[in-house]
């Protein structure tokens, strides 16, 4: 009479041990993805214009002339009063992409491009008149600066615009315009770089250029931090899209 009872005993415990759990490690992974790409987007919203606008602030508070507080490059804010918060949000850049996580090809990417930004910010761009040291710093500069606005892109074109899920056509239309505009004003800034066009304007070419490129890439990311959240349910303990589960498992 006791065998049934156990037998039920058995296969309850069994049960038990084979129901698959939703461990709080899972849902913290969805927050920490969303948390960095929201980071990662808002420096490079916010980053073109907190440069500009803090030399004009400081400037006002110490009594000294505003002329000129427009920097001729977001790397030049580097010999400005904003020095610390160019250097800062770089650094800030590089520790979220270092420490961002999704998928293997994602890893690769994000931490090359974080240790990228983290270049740009130690490499100060050459200031002028230049020593042949602080010259191949510049070099250094621009080389860690191209690298990260390609990664950035190569996120919009094929990390972001993601065919496997049931992303809508005009999100992945957005993802490659931002993706297609980081490259066409990279290659801008270049040529406004090397020919010096508009050098005498109130805001230079080379500022524009990096201003909306920093841009797109910051909008494809607070975009991608959002469609996350979307999918896991706005951080509540719901398992992630088939594609999602897995790579934030791998």
């Amino acid at each position: 009479m006791t065998r049934p009872q156990e037998s039920s005993e058995s296969v309850r415990e069994t049960t038990t041990d084979t129901t698959p759990d939703t461990t709080p490690a899972q849902t913290q992974d969805e927050r920490t993805v969303t948390f960095l790409r929201l980071g990662v987007g808002l420096i490079g919203i916010l980053l073109p214009i907190v440069l500009p606008l803090g030399n004009w602030l400081f400037a006002e508070l110490r009594g000294q002339s505003t002329a000129g507080f427009w920097p001729p490059s977001m790397s030049g804010s580097y010999y400005t009063s904003t020095r610390n918060l160019f250097v800062g949000g770089l650094c800030a850049l590089g520790v979220f992409l270092i420490c961002y996580r999704f998928d293997r090809r994602d890893d690769r990417w994000s931490s090359a491009a974080g240790f990228f930004a983290l270049g740009v910010a130690l490499c100060p761009t050459a200031p002028r008149p230049a020593t042949a040291f602080q010259t191949t710093i510049g070099v250094l500069h621009l080389v860690f600066a191209a690298l990260l606005l390609l990664l950035l892109a190569m996120f919009c074109l094929h990390s972001f615009r993601n065919q496997s899920t049931a992303q809508p056509a005009w999100v992945d239309r957005a993802y490659l315009t931002a993706g297609v505009v980081i490259l066409a004003l990279l290659a801008l800034a270049v040529l406004a770089g090397v020919t010096g066009f508009g050098r005498t304007w109130p805001i230079r070419p080379l500022y524009l250029c990096e201003w909306f490129c920093t841009w797109a890439f910051g909008a494809a990311w607070l975009g991608a931090a959002v469609e996350l959240a979307s999918a896991t349910g706005r951080f509540t303990r719901r398992p992630l899209l088939p594609r999602q589960s897995g790579a934030l498992g791998s």
